[in-house]
């Protein structure tokens, strides 16, 4: 459970980094950043929590998480001002592509601790692992990322997903499945938006 929680709170400033990068390319106030930065880093555990109807939500439970993400936009806003001749749709894929993995297997791991059957264990993974990159292109007034670049985004959290199901089952460590299928879904997304893979394009 300490394992799961610092994947959890390592996924979440991924998640919001990735949010103050696209904020500040849309050259938002703090109030946009603080909230772009929330929605990414939030949005993918708050819909897995509602839809294995678990109350409170996870960042409710543990508000520092919140407040973290508060304190971050502050000092973010006027660093990411200075820095914004650096910033690149590069650094996004790379922030998803971590964020993917960490939060992928935070999912999966929170609907097998719910007793939900394998498919939809990884289903909320996936969901996890997505939406919350999902909710911050809509805001940004953007196509989502994972409908639009036809790179698989989605299949790469899907598939890491079945790798820590499978490890699990035939009962490898659960910290190595963890790190393991997280380091592959951050690996499959970075090499197949390196190599330009596609799916039906």
């Amino acid at each position: 459970m300490h394992l799961i929680k610092f994947i959890e709170i390592m996924a979440i400033l991924v998640g919001a980094f990735s949010g103050f990068i696209e904020a500040r390319r849309k050259r938002m106030d703090l109030v946009g950043v603080f909230t772009v930065a929330f929605i990414t880093a939030f949005g993918g555990g708050t819909l897995r929590d509602i839809l294995l109807d678990k109350r409170p939500l996870f960042w409710v439970i543990h508000q520092e998480y919140a407040i973290l993400i508060f304190v971050l936009a502050l000092v973010a806003t006027p660093l990411m001002r200075t820095l914004r001749h650096i910033l690149s749709e590069r650094l996004i894929v790379i922030a998803d592509a971590i964020g993917l993995g960490l939060f992928s297997v935070a999912g999966v791991s929170s609907a097998l601790d719910a007793h939900m059957p394998l498919f939809i264990a990884s289903m909320m993974g996936v969901i996890t692992g997505i939406f919350g990159g999902v909710l911050r292109d809509i805001v940004c007034n953007e196509v989502p990322m994972v409908f639009r670049d036809g790179k698989p985004y989605a299949i790469c959290a899907f598939l890491g997903n079945w790798l820590f199901l499978l490890m699990r089952a035939v009962d490898l460590p659960y910290n190595l499945a963890l790190w393991v299928s997280a380091l592959f879904i951050t690996g499959l997304r970075l090499v197949t938006w390196r190599f330009d893979m596609r799916l039906g394009r």
